[in-house]
C-alpha cells in the first residue's frame, strides 16, 4: 500500500480548486493498491484556499524554526501546514506505507522542487514541509513524475 496526494488521484483539492490527475496514480487507486492525503486539508484549510509558499529556506527550514509558510497575503500559516505534516505521517504509518507520491512544487508536498517564496513562480531544489518530515521519519518520498519514470522503467 502506499499513499498518495489526494490531488493526483483526481480530487479537486488544490488551492484552486483543480486536481492534477495522473492515470497511472488512478490505476492504484482502482486496485486498492494507494490511498489519498492531502496534508493541507488534514492541516485544516478548506478548499479553494489562498496559494502559499515557503518563506526563507524549505520544509526542513520550516520543522526547525528558520522558514515559515505565507500566504500570497501574508498571513502565516506555518501551524496548519505542520499540522497537516504531523497528520499525513500518522496516517502512512497507520497503514505501514514505506513509499508517498506527493505533487511536485507544493510547499507541502514537494519532493525535490518548491517555489521560491516570492509568488514569481519560480522554482528552488527543496523539499516541503511534509515530505521533510516524512522522510525524517525513515519514509521514502517521490514525485508523481519520479513515479511514473519508475513504473515505465518496470514495466
Amino acid at each position: 500500500m502506499i499513499v498518495v496526494s489526494s490531488c493526483l488521484a483526481g480530487l479537486e483539492v488544490r488551492y484552486n480548486g483543480t486536481h492534477r490527475l495522473d492515470n497511472k496514480i488512478r490505476k492504484l487507486m482502482e486496485e486498492n493498491k494507494a490511498i489519498t492525503v492531502c496534508p493541507e486539508l488534514l492541516g485544516g484549510f478548506s478548499t479553494p484556499r489562498e496559494p502559499a509558499e515557503i518563506i526563507s529556506g524549505d520544509g526542513e527550514d520550516v520543522l526547525d524554526g528558520k522558514a515559515k509558510v505565507v500566504e500570497k497575503t501574508g498571513r502565516d500559516v506555518t501551524e496548519l501546514y505542520i499540522k497537516g505534516a504531523y497528520s499525513t505521517l500518522k496516517k502512512t504509518k497507520e497503514i505501514g506505507a514505506t513509499i508517498v507520491v506527493l505533487k511536485e512544487y507544493s510547499p507541502s508536498c514537494g519532493s525535490t522542487m518548491i517555489y521560491n517564496g516570492e509568488f514569481k513562480d519560480k522554482k528552488i531544489i527543496g523539499n516541503g514541509v511534509t515530505t521533510a518530515l516524512l522522510k525524517r521519519n525513515g519514509i521514502q518520498v517521490i514525485s508523481e513524475k519520479q513515479f511514473s519514470e519508475n513504473i515505465l522503467k518496470n514495466n
